[in-house]
This record gives C-alpha cells, sequence and structure tokens, in this order.
C-alpha cells in the first residue's frame, strides 16, 4: 500500500558506485579514488539516515534515502501530491548527481532546491564565469586551457594566476604549484590535469585574500539573504588542494579521526572583523538569488580582501551538508542540528 503520509526523498549517489563506473571507463584505481572523493557527503550523511528518519517522524513525514541508480524507478512511482525531493549530490560530469532534479521534474515531483538548469551551469566554471560576468557579479576573468593548448586566453595579470580544473572542483588547485607566475606553466598543469582527469583547467588572475564561505539553508519559507552565514575559513593554507579536500572527509577524513589526526579549519564570522565585506557579500548572494534563481539551499565561495574587495569564486548548489562549515551554519543560524534543519526545511516546503 502506498505511504499516505507526505515524504521526502533524499537522493544521492554514492562513492563506490562513481569509482567503479570510472574504472570501468578506463581510470586508474589512484585517479578514480580522488575523483569519487568529491562524493564524501553520500559517505559521511549515510550513518545519519536514521537521525534524519526520526528528524522528519516528528515533523510527520516519512524519510526514504534513494542512491542514484534507483531514482528513475523510485521518483516514477511517487505521489507528486505527497513527495518532495531534495538532491544531495550533483554532477553532469564526473558524477551525475544533476539527473536528479531533472526526473523529479519529469514525474512533477516538488524539489527542494534550485532547478536542474543550475545544477548544469554550476559544473562548468568557464561557463559559470561567464554568466555570473554578465550579471555584474565580481569574478574573475578566467582563460582556458586542454592538454597544452590555449582555448581561450587569460588576462594579464601582475600576481600571476592560478589554474584549477573546469568541471572537477571548484576552487582547489589539485597540486601545490597550482598558483604559477609563468603561462607556459598554466599550459604544463593544463597537461597534467588533462592526463590525470579529461578535463580541461580554469586560468584566472591570481587574487589575494582570505578564503571565505557563505552557506544558506531556507528553513523558513520567507528567509533571504539575513539568513546567510558568512565565514573566513581558514585551513593554514592559501588555497586547497586535491590533498587537503580528501583529508577532511569520506573514509580518508575518517580515518584520520580514528588516528587522532583530523583537524578543521577554523571558522570566523566575516562579520566580526570585516562588516563591510559582509554586507557585499551578503549583496552578491541577493543577486545571485534574483539573476540567477538560487533557492533552499547554497553556498557561495569568495576571496576576501583586507580592503573589503570580495571576488566570487564559485556556487554551489549541493553544498556539502555534513561538512564541519554546514553544519556550523545550522547551529549558529538555526540552532539545531543538521537532521532537525533538513527535517524542518523539507516540512516547511512541503507545507507552502
Amino acid at each position: 500500500m502506498p505511504n499516505s503520509q507526505p515524504t521526502l526523498i533524499l537522493v544521492h549517489e554514492p562513492e563506490k558506485a562513481c569509482f567503479d563506473r570510472l574504472v570501468a571507463d578506463g581510470y586508474p584505481t589512484e585517479r578514480a579514488t580522488e575523483i569519487s572523493s568529491y562524493l564524501a557527503q553520500s559517505t559521511d550523511l549515510a550513518p545519519e539516515f536514521g537521525q534524519l528518519a526520526g528528524a522528519c517522524e516528528k515533523r510527520g513525514l516519512a524519510f526514504t534515502a534513494v542512491e542514484l541508480d534507483d531514482a528513475p524507478t523510485v521518483l516514477m512511482k511517487a505521489d507528486p501530491a505527497r513527495t518532495l525531493v531534495w538532491t544531495l549530490t550533483d554532477g553532469v560530469a564526473y558524477f551525475r548527481g544533476g539527473a536528479s532534479p531533472a526526473l523529479a521534474r519529469l514525474n512533477g515531483l516538488k524539489t527542494l532546491g534550485t532547478d536542474d538548469s543550475l545544477f548544469a551551469l554550476c559544473q562548468d566554471k568557464f561557463r559559470s564565469g561567464a554568466v555570473l560576468s554578465a550579471l555584474g557579479l565580481p569574478v574573475p576573468a578566467a582563460g582556458l586551457a586542454r592538454n597544452g593548448a590555449w582555448l581561450v586566453e587569460p588576462p594579464a595579470s601582475p600576481a600571476g594566476w592560478f589554474v584549477k580544473p573546469n568541471r572537477l572542483g571548484a576552487k582547489i588547485g589539485i597540486w601545490p604549484d597550482s598558483r604559477i607566475t609563468e603561462l607556459g606553466h598554466a599550459l604544463e598543469l593544463s597537461r597534467r590535469v588533462f592526463a590525470h582527469y579529461r578535463d580541461d583547467v580554469v586560468v584566472q588572475p591570481y587574487v589575494a585574500g582570505r578564503n571565505a564561505r557563505a552557506s544558506f539553508l531556507g528553513l523558513k519559507p520567507e528567509a533571504g539573504v539575513e539568513a546567510l552565514g558568512v565565514a573566513f575559513v581558514d585551513s593554514g593554507g592559501d588555497f586547497q588542494t586535491m590533498a587537503d579536500s580528501m583529508a577532511l572527509y569520506g573514509d580518508t577524513g575518517q580515518a584520520a579521526r580514528n588516528a587522532g589526526t583530523y583537524a578543521e579549519p577554523e571558522l570566523e564570522p566575516v562579520a566580526a572583523s570585516q562588516p563591510a565585506a559582509d554586507r557585499a557579500i551578503r549583496a552578491v548572494a541577493q543577486k545571485l538569488i534574483a539573476g540567477l534563481g538560487l533557492r533552499d539551499v547554497f553556498s557561495i565561495d569568495l576571496r576576501v580582501e583586507a580592503n573589503d574587495t570580495i571576488h566570487l569564486i564559485e556556487f554551489e548548489v549541493c553544498p556539502g551538508l555534513p561538512c564541519f562549515d554546514f553544519r556550523d551554519y545550522c547551529s549558529r543560524q538555526w540552532g539545531m542540528s543538521l537532521a532537525d534543519a533538513m527535517a524542518e526545511s523539507a516540512a516547511n516546503r512541503l507545507r507552502s
């Protein structure tokens, strides 16, 4: 008999499913491990599905966690009047989570999060940057290189450049030498990225400053940019590498916890030391909401200079919910655990 309760369906792509697919496609094990590590939020949240189910039950909701490969069948059978789909993991290249909101729309189901077109846009940093620039947002200009050849040459930059994959990761540089002073080095990095990951590289003028993240969860339907959590994220380095990222999440992060070597970056509210920058970041978020259609749950990564100049690096429509920073945001902004904040957001969305 069909469930008569309103139901939250959380669709996620597990790391192992991605790993197996990449290996079958010819990626070496080490590369497949690195790439699939971006889906670590599925690994990290899975042990809390029971807590999430309990939090939903308190609010009159049923909860179902669905692996992406099972989503077409599950969503096809779901009741549009009683179902809300929340997509945990995104992707249109190495990962496939961007299919989930499209499947929900195909089956007439409500979704929590932005529309499916933005799931594709945010995964392609060069195209995303072009759109953000057209909206008048402070995003660094960019060049694009593929396997040692320029597709678009980057602008001049006395401070040097920063090189990152176009579709794999948003802000990390993969290797410690990703900040460069010679464009020939950028082409060498593009060859390395292409050989390892089959991806292009974005080459942007290097921008100084501190790393900041703005997190948003529309727990209440009327929540706006005042509910944004804006914090400096200090990991002790100028930028994050692949190794830094893997050390925080998934099985690698859990192993570090078990060994007592796990260390989270420090979070500091931007408003505490740079209130003007905090206001500027909220204004950028408002433009993204109005001009791009961000809603419900998202994050923004930025660089903030000492003079309050801000640089928009990327936006994410599937922020790492079980990550340390989003948990901190839920606690500070909403006074709730992650499970309760997710359940409350879903319940309010289904009522609206």
